[in-house]
């Protein structure tokens, strides 16, 4: 009968993670300039089934977003928690888990520079790192190529563009709508 290992033999640690990173205005909900009222928000078709695929595929589901209105004065940082707190019951409702929200509230010209406002990577990196998240399996949809350039710097493979307009992006694909992905 074979011997069970001993205690000081290394356990296989578990394996790591993928996210779906989404942008929050332009992906999430329609692009409304320094959108930060519950009324005010509108989901973009498709969204909600996106996710479903995703979360269903045991990926994480995080959002990375610039809200440069909170160093503008436009709204608040309790502002922003509001709606955020609002949007993800809207997702939790239809049982799907927002894993977290990440959110850059500066601007360059106003609070100086970072390293979380897109196109720096900070926000994807500082999710990676407490959520143990697998960046080069881990797929990005944004509307910006900031959006596409703070994943790439990030070390994401699977970076998609949602754009009517686009020609062409560093992105691996440019999507007119969500349910390209679904």
């Amino acid at each position: 009968m074979p011997k069970a290992p001993s205690p000081h033999y290394p356990i296989t640690p578990s394996p790591q993670k993928a996210a779906l990173f989404l942008d929050r205005d332009g992906v999430i909900n329609i692009e409304k300039n320094y959108l930060h009222k519950i009324e005010a928000f509108e989901f973009i078709d498709g969204i909600f089934e996106l996710c479903q695929k995703y979360q269903d595929l045991g990926y994480l589901i995080v959002v990375v977003t610039n809200q440069s209105g909170i160093a503008r004065g436009y709204y608040s940082e309790a502002d922003f928690a509001v709606l955020t707190a609002w949007m993800i019951d809207a997702f939790k409702e239809r049982g799907i888990d927002i894993t977290a929200v990440y959110h850059c509230p500066h601007h360059p010209d106003i609070s100086g520079s970072c390293t979380c406002r897109k196109p720096e990577p900070g926000m994807f990196l500082e999710a990676a790192e407490k959520y143990e998240i697998d960046l080069g399996h881990s797929i990005l949809v944004g509307d910006s190529e900031r959006d596409i350039t703070a994943a790439h710097r990030a070390g994401v493979k699977e970076i998609y563009l949602l754009s009517k307009e686009a020609q062409k992006s560093e992105a691996t694909k440019i999507i007119r709508s969500l349910s390209e992905l679904v």
